[in-house]
């Protein structure tokens, strides 16, 4: 009898491990679910949005939004694989015109997401307006692939029929579109593939270094294969590589999320945050400030191109360094719920339904506001306070708390917004907590600001934070490897030194 019941655990043992690897190697992106699964999960999603977003109606009225919701079910006649019906939701979710409701592929995806990265598009790319631009290709004995080349077609589709293809797949604060140049210049190769497939080569025409139009013909780039040869075992790919210690990456990943360098030729401090989300950013100013007082610099520049917002209070903390006013946050953080009807479908919905319930109030309009950020001012900093001249540079890809920053320090007399329009909402958007939904049969995930944020109800609606100084990049920039923007500030320092 013992001997039979140690056998049948261990062929229970055998067979849960058996099952285990063969569920998870069965996933596919290219696996198909029936249109009836994934109309449930779109009609889910709209019932999770309407009881929770509170701005699903602020740039698109309700008749509209629900006949976009109707549509996108009706378009489903077929089954879709997971990249097919993300691209479904993305284009109906980019309809709300918030930049933090946003769709991801499913957690089954990211694990083997790098099975698929490759083949890949052949080229990388800057975009602006209808400009695409060459930052570096796969095949350096190609013409098209030097850096600084303007292209002007590929595979029969010009700049702007490639551009008005993919624009429409992603979410941006109201109509700030900048966002979604930067974006797609991040990784152009990842949203050609998404939203046109994988071509087996590419007929890119572009102009020469005379000036002159050209064509030529590239292949899908793949790291492990080349011409005529086996692929590259991964110790040759990886020979000669010295792995950094774990100080060293920690100090790389620091370096690179927040660093503080001082020009002595033009006496100017050139700060670099990345994220307000970034640890020791509290300490990181307190130091910065002190050693900017000590060494009596007089001239500031913040770069916020690369900053895609983070945490509230840090935007604060940098701010009251700054600011020569108090300040406060937003007119107006409004929520339209804290009860989570649908919490098994939002992951963790109980970890954001504690400070819903116990630090916002329901005001007598009957919905939540988070009345801190409405009401309390931040005084300056009395002691470390830079009152020099101060360069704020911005891009596309400045979003959520870097717009807070900077759309609070503009129009200040010693203040210049240099570079492009912000990414992120001048007016307001909608964030403060952002839990994420889970869509039951296909995993997608759908990521749900809970407050909308009016930052100032003066300020026009819709549009990024415009610059004080627009400067915008260049196709001849790019190939010397100038950072405009950083230029002109230098010789606008360089300038005030001279005297009328």
């Amino acid at each position: 009898m013992q001997n039979r019941r140690i056998c049948w655990l261990f062929c229970m043992l055998v067979f849960l491990v058996a099952c285990g690897p063969s569920r998870q190697s069965a996933y596919s992106p290219l696996n198909k679910k029936s249109p009836a699964i994934l109309q449930e999960d779109v009609m889910l999603l709209q019932k999770i949005l309407e009881a929770n977003h509170p701005s699903l109606y602020w740039y698109t009225p309700k008749d509209s939004m629900d006949l976009y919701f109707k549509q996108t079910r009706e378009s489903i006649t077929d089954s879709l694989n997971e990249i097919q019906f993300k691209n479904h939701l993305a284009l109906l979710i980019a309809k709300i015109h918030c930049g933090h409701t946003t769709v991801r592929f499913s957690k089954d995806y990211r694990k083997t997401a790098t099975q698929f990265q490759f083949p890949a598009f052949p080229l990388s790319i800057k975009t602006w307006g209808d400009s695409l631009v060459v930052l570096g290709g796969s095949f350096s004995q190609k013409a098209v692939s030097k850096r600084g080349t303007i292209i002007t077609s590929i595979n029969g589709k010009t700049n702007k029929e490639i551009l008005d293809s993919i624009f429409p797949y992603i979410s941006i604060d109201g109509y700030a579109n900048n966002y979604r140049s930067q974006l797609v210049s991040n990784q152009f190769g990842a949203w050609y593939k998404t939203i046109f497939g994988l071509d087996s080569q590419y007929i890119v025409q572009y102009i020469d270094s005379t000036g002159l139009a050209a064509v030529d013909t590239l292949r899908n780039f793949n790291p492990g294969l080349r011409p005529g040869r086996r692929p590259l075992p991964i110790d040759s790919l990886a020979r000669g590589f010295v792995r950094p210690s774990r100080k060293q990456i920690r100090a790389a990943n620091k370096f690179n999320q927040r660093s503080l360098q001082i020009d002595t030729s033009i006496n100017t401090a050139y700060m670099r945050i990345t994220s307000f989300s970034a640890p020791g950013l509290r300490k990181f100013f307190k130091q910065s400030f002190k050693t900017i007082q000590e060494k009596q610099i007089p001239h500031l520049v913040i770069d916020l191109r690369e900053n895609g917002g983070g945490q509230i209070i840090n935007s604060i903390r940098l701010t009251e360094y700054l600011a020569k006013q108090p300040f406060k946050v937003a007119d107006s953080v409004v929520a339209i719920s804290r009860k989570f009807e649908y919490g098994s479908h939002i992951k963790q919905s109980w970890l954001y339904w504690f400070p819903m319930n116990f630090s916002a109030h329901k005001m007598e309009d009957g919905k939540i506001h988070y009345r801190r950020y409405e009401t309390k001012h931040y005084e300056p900093n009395k002691h470390l306070r830079f009152d020099g001249d101060i360069y704020i540079v911005q891009g596309g890809l400045s979003f959520s708390a870097a717009t807070m920053f900077a759309g609070n320090l503009k129009g200040q007399s010693n203040v210049t917004i240099v570079g492009e329009e912000s990414g992120g909402g001048y007016y307001g958007n909608s964030a403060v907590h952002l839990p994420t939904i889970v869509l039951p049969h296909t995993g997608l995930q759908i990521s749900l600001p809970m407050y909308r944020i009016v930052l100032a109800g003066n300020r026009p609606k819709g549009a990024g934070v415009q610059p004080d100084l627009p400067i915008g990049p260049s196709s001849e920039a790019i190939r010397k490897g100038q950072d405009l923007k950083l230029l002109q500030i230098r010789k606008l320092i360089q300038s005030a030194k001279i005297p009328n």
